[in-house]
């Protein structure tokens, strides 16, 4: 390493900066054995600085550095010195001009952060530390300065030139090259700067505003993908409305730009006017994405979109408040695709990941709060904490504010703030203001980690006729904190009656009871409170954290029988799917345990009446049944155990899949066939996603089960699809199977077909290597020397090894600790290319905790064996480091 102990940075340190910059002008000069940058920057000393110096300090990495001056005379050596983070400038003026020219190699640059070159491309990553790879700069959210970038180059390679803002000025050189000059009227920070140049085409559309304005949709794309476009395009409009129509917010420029780059580290970036996106998470057309790439790419343009006011106008003062733009982001994003598509379901999908990805996270060694106290590399702290959590708590603040007084608190924040760098204080309090709402006791979610845990306890007086719900909080910590103070929690909660109807809910004998609610947000802030409710004239089934009120864990207090009644009853979508997710769960569980201790095994049958009867009802929706179909994830059977036994898990999770496919043959089948539309055109909306959804989950549990009738239909259904959804579903149901000729026959068809198409390709490698069946080590790295694979590029990477280490669990743990080598080869590997992609790789190494003490000797002895590495970077050093006991 460069440094025995990278150095930490503390929330509690932060300072305001002593310079601003209050314009920045930048002029490219691209070429194909580098890049001249120019900058010229407006500075001023800052009258609010806590600290005062008479030394400029700026931000930088692997740059050259051609020349300096201040106010148009050029600085002798002595009056600056270069570092290996940057450039100090000794001893400046209050106010002064300051020009810089440096010399970057972005065909050389492999982490794909600042300017670097992807493909033919030149494009840019500037967030959260990228812009320092560019030019010499306070490379820092809370500098905010107007941009005016000029981009020169080869006309015939690069005949588009984009950066943000608005276009100005645009002109040919000498040489066969041209100019094209942006401007961006509005203050940013430079992580939200962009530059793209390539040979584009772009496909134009345009949105007229509520207010009648006129604004430029244009997406740019490689040649070959210009078929692709039409979705992206179109969620980019309903975002823009929905904006406008839920948040009151317009967008401020004349033009709007998406890229789609096919080397990039995360899904997308919002930089100002310029969006660039990775190919994966943008390109589509019914033949080559699925029905959940359409819906992911509907949700990240929203998100992407949404920044513009949430991330971009009003931004983050500090890294340690990232969440304030991304929670924030995230929530609404969340919001837009249910008004979209199922609200229901795309409940169950966010919680289905919080609860089996971002708990794990809660409860490792990189926990941390949603505002984090602490970081050595920010990088590391774009997780699903940050993110899926953050929005949690946003959604929190939704709930016990109401929808009305929220508008009025999100309104106050962005006309407070418009043009300001702040933090996650200023938004609760924006929102404490708008509604009169103290939420002094809940701004603890922000600084406390780890998931709080509920206990319930109820009582039902039949004579009182009085229902007494008692409910405990505690959380666990993982950063040491001795402070036990209640969270202030939003408690959904229903009471049920025989029938399944919703009873009124009076807890005030004054209540008139036509008027009583049959729903309430229980304002849960104590550490032991109790609620009661009179009037209940026959014992009720009490409907907990309904819709998922809060994140928090609820210990299970149900019986079977009561699992049974919420999974066929329940009014709340969310928990009746919860409900069928705990009873499998708890019979998965109870089987496990009888394969350990190598007693007989039986599948509860309730469980297989239950799906019985959902399979035969005619009124339950199609998306949520096809949801209720899939069986708790190996992921979140390791995370509710203690300790987990990942063969015995693996076991029994297929015994049951395998009986309910065994006993509910017919019923399968007559649900596959009602949902073909043959010949049908496809389309993207809600219903026919719900139809292909349902069809595609009982072919899955069928043939996984090694059913023959249903390997005839998914040969059908591959062969004759006539869009990828129903085309890659059979091949995974093919790949799942036991029928190998059939597998391998299908994967060489898949791959024959799709070759040219790389997000395809990214498709074949995924569903082999999550496969127990075919993705075995060896088949995984087999793949690895596929001409198909490039482990430069983070899609194949995430595709292949990400997958593999990520959800293939039963070949990823196995014994031999084979797995757990694999993962650090190549760790230790990515280390030197990409540092980013290495960390966020190393995840599954540091969840060992939950295994037996066997396994987590063989993980730490990986990470010890990564940490011994010469020159690790600062992202892998920071996760390791913490990971090791």
């Amino acid at each position: 390493m460069k440094e025995a102990q990278p150095r930490t940075i503390f929330l509690k340190d932060y300072q305001k900066p002593p310079f601003l910059i209050d314009e920045t002008v930048l002029h490219f000069d691209l070429n194909e054995q580098g890049a001249t940058v120019k900058s010229r920057l407006s500075v001023r000393r800052n009258p609010e600085a806590e600290l005062t110096t008479s030394d400029l300090t700026l931000d930088g990495v692997d740059l050259e550095l051609v020349s300096i001056a201040i106010d148009g005379v050029a600085l002798s050596e002595g009056q600056y010195a270069v570092t290996e983070e940057g450039l100090k400038v000794i001893g400046v003026a209050d106010t002064f001009l300051l020009e810089c020219e440096t010399l970057i190699k972005p065909q050389e640059i492999t982490c794909l952060e600042g300017l670097y070159k992807s493909s033919s491309m030149f494009c840019t990553q500037c967030e959260a530390e990228g812009f320092r790879r560019i030019t010499y700069y306070l490379d820092r959210p809370d500098v905010m300065s107007r941009f005016t970038t000029t981009i020169t180059a080869d006309k015939t390679l690069y005949p588009v030139l984009l950066s943000n803002g608005n276009e100005v000025e645009r002109g040919d050189l000498e040489s066969g090259r041209h100019f094209v000059r942006w401007e961006d009227p509005f203050r940013k920070p430079c992580y939200l700067f962009a530059l793209v140049a390539g040979d584009l085409l772009n496909i134009d559309d345009q949105y007229v505003t509520a207010s009648g304005r006129k604004v430029s949709l244009r997406m740019f794309v490689e040649p070959q993908n210009k078929d692709k476009c039409e979705h992206a395009l179109s969620s980019l409009k309903a975002s823009m409305k929905w904006d406008e129509d839920v948040y009151g917010r317009e967008y401020d420029l004349d033009i709007f730009m998406i890229v789609a780059v096919d080397d990039f580290n995360m899904g997308a970036m919002e930089n100002k006017g310029l969006n660039i996106f990775n190919s994966s998470c943008v390109l589509a057309k019914p033949d080559t994405a699925t029905d959940s790439t359409y819906q992911r790419i509907e949700a990240i343009v929203a998100h992407e979109y949404f920044h513009n006011w949430s991330g971009n106008r009003v931004t983050c003062r500090d890294w340690f408040q990232l969440s304030l733009k991304e929670g924030f982001t995230v929530f609404r994003d969340a919001e837009f695709s249910a008004d979209m598509n199922s609200r229901t379901v795309k409940r169950i999908e966010d919680v289905n990941l919080l609860r089996t990805a971002q708990f794990a996270e809660d409860s490792g060694p990189m926990s941390h709060p949603v505002r984090p106290s602490s970081f050595i590399e920010i990088s590391n702290f774009y997780t699903l904490t940050i993110y899926e959590k953050g929005a949690e708590v946003v959604g929190m603040i939704h709930r016990l504010l109401g929808e009305e007084l929220f508008r009025k608190g999100s309104d106050l924040y962005f006309e407070r703030h418009d043009g300001q760098a702040v933090t996650t204080d200023d938004f609760v309090q924006a929102m404490q203001d708008a509604s009169g709402k103290d939420l002094t006791q809940f701004k603890r979610w922000y600084d406390i980690a780890g998931t709080p845990v509920i206990d319930v306890d109820y009582q039902y007086d039949e004579q009182a006729q009085l229902f007494t719900l008692t409910l405990s909080q505690s959380c666990p910590s993982t950063e040491g904190d001795a402070d036990e103070k209640p969270f202030h929690i939003p408690f959904t909660f229903a009471l049920l009656d025989s029938n399944g109807c919703n009873i009124p809910l009076i807890q005030n004998d004054d209540a008139v009871f036509a008027n009583a609610p049959t729903e309430l947000v229980l304002d849960f802030v104590e550490t032991e409170q109790t609620f009661k409710f009179q009037h209940i004239e026959k014992e009720p089934v009490p409907s907990l954290l309904r819709g998922f009120s809060a994140p928090v864990k609820v210990k299970n207090t149900f019986s079977r029988d009561q699992l049974l009644f919420l999974m066929m009853n329940e009014t709340d979508g969310f928990n009746r799917w919860d409900a069928g997710q705990r009873l499998s769960a708890d019979i998965i569980q109870s089987i496990a345990e009888d394969y350990m201790h190598g007693r007989a095994l039986n599948v509860d049958a309730r469980l297989v009446n239950a799906y019985r009867g959902l399979l035969v009802s005619k009124s339950i929706d199609k998306a949520l049944l096809s949801k209720m179909l899939m069986l708790p994830t190996e992921s979140y059977l390791i995370e509710l155990a203690d300790e987990a036994n990942i063969e015995a898990i693996h076991h029994a999770r297929n015994l049951v899949r395998d009986t309910l496919a065994e006993k509910l043959k017919i019923e399968l089948l007559r649900c596959y066939q009602e949902n073909t539309d043959v010949g049908a055109a496809y389309s993207a909306d809600f219903n026919s996603i719900a139809r292909r959804s349902l069809k595609n989950s009982a072919l899955n549990i069928l043939l996984s089960a090694g059913d023959s009738d249903a390997l005839v239909l998914a040969e059908k259904q591959f062969v004759s699809a006539t869009n990828m959804t129903d085309e890659s579903a059979a091949l995974i149901a093919l790949v799942n199977s036991d029928f190998v000729s059939q597998r391998e026959s299908a994967l060489n068809t898949f791959y024959a077909k799709w070759k040219a198409d790389p997000q395809v390709v990214e498709q074949w490698l995924s569903i082999q290597c999550t496969s127990a069946k075919s993705g075995t080590l060896e088949a995984v790295k087999r793949l690895m020397t596929h001409e198909a694979f490039d482990i430069k590029n983070p899609n194949k990477v995430r595709s292949v090894i990400g997958a593999f280490c990520n959800h293939n669990l039963i070949n990823f743990h196995n014994l031999s600790g084979e797995g757990y080598q694999f993962l650090a080869d190549n760790v230790i590997k990515l280390n030197k290319l990409n540092p980013q992609i290495a960390s966020r790789l190393v995840t599954p190494l540091t969840r060992g905790k939950k295994f037996n003490q066997e396994r987590q000797a063989l993980m730490q002895a990986q990470l010890h064996r990564i940490l011994s590495e010469e020159n690790l970077s600062k992202d892998v050093y920071e996760v390791v480091s913490k990971s090791i006991k």
